[in-house]
């Protein structure tokens, strides 16, 4: 269980981080639209989903709940959802940092 806590941790704490970096430098807040995600910048809009896309999908939801434009049930949903997603990027956040230590750690120094 307490793996499970740390890549959802992780992945929380990466999306926070890539949403908040996001919203200081375009200004606006994060969500599935213009400048975050384009058509005519596919492989941007794929990188920025990925680390802030539960970031965006809350904002979104939050956004159409106050316009009640969705039930709250849905908005559990969306929120179950982007806690998933985002220990879903935990887990392959650390699988990419383990990946990248191995090499780095059998580079002949002693262990």
């Amino acid at each position: 269980m307490l793996l499970v806590l740390f890549a959802f941790s992780v992945g929380l704490t990466v999306c926070g981080l890539a949403g908040s970096a996001m919203e200081l430098i375009a200004g606006r807040k994060v969500a599935f639209a213009e400048p975050y995600v384009s058509p005519a910048h596919v492989l941007r809009s794929l990188v920025a989903t990925a680390c802030a896309g539960p970031f965006m999908l809350v904002n979104d939801a939050l956004d159409a709940r106050r316009n009640r434009l969705i039930s709250t049930a849905m908005l559990i949903s969306c929120g179950c959802t982007a806690a998933i997603w985002a220990l879903a990027l935990g887990v392959v956040l650390i699988a990419i940092a383990s990946w990248v230590a191995i090499p780095l750690g059998s580079a002949g120094f002693p262990a």
